[in-house]
């Protein structure tokens, strides 16, 4: 699988933006839904939901964290 992005359209605000670190983080969290469902399959439910909810939460802080330095980045060229 490439990892390379060709053409992307995003606000200005958010050029610095590292697409290849945000496609890196989707990519683990497909690992992890992997797993999740090994687990699911392999009769520990509870352990597969905890990992599902854990996971969405820490994906959610890395992506609002490489926002929020893009618009920093930003805000310091203006």
């Amino acid at each position: 699988m490439s990892k390379k992005v060709k053409s992307v359209r995003i606000p200005i605000e958010l050029e610095t933006l590292n697409l290849s670190k945000l496609i890196r983080e989707c990519e683990n969290y497909l690992r992890d839904l992997e797993s999740a469902t090994m687990l699911k399959s392999g009769g520990n439910r509870e352990a597969a939901e905890a990992l599902l909810a854990t996971r969405q939460l820490d994906l959610g802080k890395r992506i609002a964290k490489m926002i929020w330095e893009a618009r920093v980045e930003y805000g310091k060229g203006k």
